[in-house]
């Protein structure tokens, strides 16, 4: 199987998802229910991937938090100092007219 040098979260959690679902189908054949392991193993297949979608689920809570926090803030400094903001763009404007213009 080969993977590539960049995924997704979403592709990344695919294959993961995919891989525990192997395990799983390794794991659940009625020949190795006696096997004390294999029950401990699957206990902690399940145990990992609960703390994983948990954790999944909290990075993506904190990243919206800190994603409207940001936003709220960039909101608050345009209401509070229009002048500058204003200047600012009228100078990234000018910056941009002039590089295009050299072409």
């Amino acid at each position: 199987m080969a993977f590539s040098s960049f995924k997704t979260p979403s592709s990344a959690q695919e294959d993961l998802e995919k891989l525990v679902q192997d395990l799983h189908g390794l794991l659940s054949s009625r020949d190795l229910d006696d096997v004390p392991q294999i029950k401990a193993l699957r206990q902690k297949l399940d145990d990992g991937l609960y703390n994983v979608r948990q954790a999944t689920v909290r990075a993506a809570q904190d990243a919206a938090y800190k994603a409207k926090e940001g936003a709220y803030a960039a909101n608050q400094y345009a209401h509070d100092e229009p002048w500058q903001v204003a200047g600012a763009a009228v100078a990234i404007g000018a910056l941009i007219g002039y590089l295009l213009a050299r072409r």
